[in-house]
């Protein structure tokens, strides 16, 4: 057991969890448990390798990853449920310094001067900062209005559809009718329209009525095969145990073992 952390670690984690935690939303006292390898040329350390397990403790809960391999050559996380990590909507569209403005029927307008409804989330973001789509689908609007400035409307199913508005400058390629996918670059933070500083207002849709992003809790996108349960268990459970058994020191958020 060590304390000394590479931070490629931490960002091998922000990966394999971006669909179940905000990383830019980590609080002081989140911390984590991995089991992940080390790499080494002689006695030369020179990066970490495959991460078998991990224990994300985010706001006091627990989100576990367990490496298995479904398919020759195709490892994928699972959680301690046996359901993929992956879903098919990122935690959120940008990196963000903080929330300004959330959900709500009734807040006051800073340029209107009167209250009135902001069903969507105001990321603050540097103007620049790459807006990334959520989810999969295709560009069913790419313009510029008077209030939501420079914006991008994405249609992911025949659900869900989500908007991204004062941007910047649009990102390659994105127009009416081009498809997209989950992570890519659509467009850049800004603050065309009506703004008062660089932000992305970001809204989400189910069945064309908007939603509060921030509550929703979206399905796995498939879980382990039924003819590889059995399999899948024999292996969580010995990397589960592992992780348990490994403790926090005080004063530590972080706990590695090689």
């Amino acid at each position: 057991m060590k304390l000394s952390i590479d931070p490629v670690l931490a960002i091998e984690l922000s990966e394999i969890f971006a669909w179940q935690i905000d990383f830019y939303t980590i609080q002081s006292g989140d911390k984590f448990k991995a089991i992940y390898e080390e790499k080494y040329i002689g006695d030369k350390y020179v990066g970490i390798g495959r991460v078998y397990a991990a224990c994300f403790n985010h706001n006091k809960k627990d989100f576990y990853a367990f490496i298995f391999e479904q398919e020759e050559g195709k490892r994928e996380y699972f959680d301690e449920n046996g359901l993929s990590l992956s879903k098919a909507f990122l935690k959120a569209p940008v990196r963000f310094s903080r929330i300004s403005s959330r959900f709500t029927s009734r807040r006051f307008h800073p340029i209107l001067k009167r209250y009135r409804s902001h069903y969507g989330i105001d990321y603050v973001a540097s103007i620049g900062t790459p807006v990334q789509s959520v989810g999969d689908g295709k560009v069913a609007e790419a313009g510029y209005k008077g209030a939501e400035g420079r914006y991008v409307r994405i249609k992911h199913n025949g659900t869900y559809s989500s908007m991204y508005m004062h941007l910047s400058r649009f990102g390659q390629s994105i127009t009416s009718g081009a498809n997209v996918k989950q992570g890519q670059t659509i467009g850049y933070v800004g603050s065309s329209g009506f703004s008062t500083g660089p932000h992305l207002d970001f809204r989400f849709y189910i069945n064309g009525q908007p939603v509060n992003y921030l509550v929703q809790e979206f399905p796995s996108t498939h879980p382990v095969k039924d003819e590889l349960k059995a399999h899948y268990e024999g292996v969580k459970n010995v990397l589960q145990l592992r992780l348990d058994s490994l403790s926090i020191p005080l004063n530590k958020e972080i706990v590695a073992v090689k």
